[in-house]
């Protein structure tokens, strides 16, 4: 069983820059693969991010690259997401997940997810 807890979210302006946290529970986090979803209202869910266990390979949605950044610290049993340059179009709640199977996490299939945060970029 793996818990996810996220905060940093807020309400920033447009340009500005947030970064998300997610704690997880469990010892064997770096078994995991961790990623990060949002969802806008009105809006499905849709990926943002993920990273395996090991930190070595990272994922993106084509439309995030370059603006933000995942990263994990599996000491600290937390992953990261570094948000810049944010527009209105990224306000969401934002989604930590966790999955062994990285492929499946990237679909959306995760067994674990967190409550959410919610993050506000005004224009």
């Amino acid at each position: 069983q793996v818990q996810l807890v996220e905060s940093g979210g807020g309400l920033v302006q447009a340009g500005g820059s947030l970064r998300l946290s997610c704690a997880a529970s469990g010892r064997t986090f770096n078994n995991y693969a961790m990623g990060w979803f949002r969802q806008a209202p009105g809006k499905e869910r849709e990926f943002v991010a993920a990273i395996r266990g090991s930190g070595n390979i990272v994922y993106y949605a084509d439309s995030l690259k370059g603006r933000f950044t995942i990263s994990r610290d599996n000491a600290k049993n937390t992953v990261y997401l570094q948000m810049n340059s944010l527009k209105p179009e990224d306000t969401a709640v934002y989604y930590c997940a966790a999955d062994q199977s990285p492929s499946g996490l990237r679909l959306g299939r995760s067994d674990f997810w967190g409550q959410g945060t919610q993050v506000t970029v005004s224009s």
